[in-house]
């Protein structure tokens, strides 16, 4: 207990899937969590859950594409705990599942929009209030997809690509104010994500089981599986890790 006792820490996208356990899993290791989200209602609940449990979280709703809020919340973040410290850039949508020639520039632009400046207006406006601190720790969520290709989501591989890249530029660009900047990539996850693609693809439970083979491990992750490890990015257990890439992915980028 108490991995990141006393740091502040802002999770985009918290309200379900590997943000909300994110959350949930440094609160109990001491931290301040901010939860935010477009869905106010599971955001809310997301904090209740947390604050019964005896830690501290506060929800605020946020829109990542909108460069005014993430600065104007990442504020307001700061003056109810104090600092930040950690930042998660968690936030991400799927977006169209069309080959490249079939997608529209609307379909591209969106998951670009969530995916890329998501992560960028985050880390804009996390970094001054970490030079204030003396340092602190950003972790991107970027994907397997961000290291390796398949035949699907062409617009989410590019994103995932664009924030593994990112990390490495940003961790040498803070290096020497003390923030680390590293990405996790996650490999399949079972969460609310990932059954509402199967769901449009078809059948839920046969798209798992394919889902569960592609992982020599022999099944999917769980949120947790990642949550962990955002942990140990979070906290000064990695403090001599930046530009690194955390892959989480039960043996699938082995192959």
């Amino acid at each position: 207990m108490g991995r990141v006792e006393g740091k502040t820490i802002i999770v985009t996208g918290a309200a379900h899937g590997i943000g909300k356990a994110t959350a949930q899993r440094l609160a109990e290791e001491g931290a301040s969590v901010a939860i935010t989200d477009v869905d106010d209602e599971a955001g809310e609940a997301a904090v209740d859950a947390i604050n019964k449990n005896g830690g501290t979280a506060q929800y605020w709703s946020l829109d990542v594409t909108d460069e005014a809020a993430v600065e104007e919340v990442f504020a307001d973040v700061v003056d109810a705990f104090g600092s930040l410290d950690v930042l998660v850039n968690n936030a991400g949508i799927t977006g169209a599942d069309k080959p490249t020639h079939e997608l529209t520039k609307e379909e591209w632009n969106e998951v670009m929009d969530v995916n890329v400046n998501g992560v960028f207006y985050g880390t804009k406006h996390a970094v001054p209030h970490m030079q204030d601190a003396g340092g602190g720790s950003i972790i991107n969520l970027s994907s397997i997809y961000g290291i390796v290709g398949a035949e699907d989501i062409p617009p989410y591989h590019a994103s995932k690509g664009a924030v593994r890249t990112m990390t490495k530029t940003d961790a040498l660009n803070y290096a020497d104010d003390n923030i680390r900047v590293n990405s996790v990539h996650p490999g399949f996850i079972w969460t609310p994500l990932v059954e509402e693609f199967l769901r449009e693809q078809g059948d839920v439970e046969e798209g798992r089981k394919q889902l569960d083979a592609l992982h020599p491990i022999g099944h999917v992750g769980e949120p947790d599986d990642i949550a962990n490890g955002i942990l140990f990015l979070a906290s000064e257990e990695s403090k001599f890790m930046t530009g690194s890439e955390l892959v989480i992915d039960g043996g699938y980028t082995a192959k």
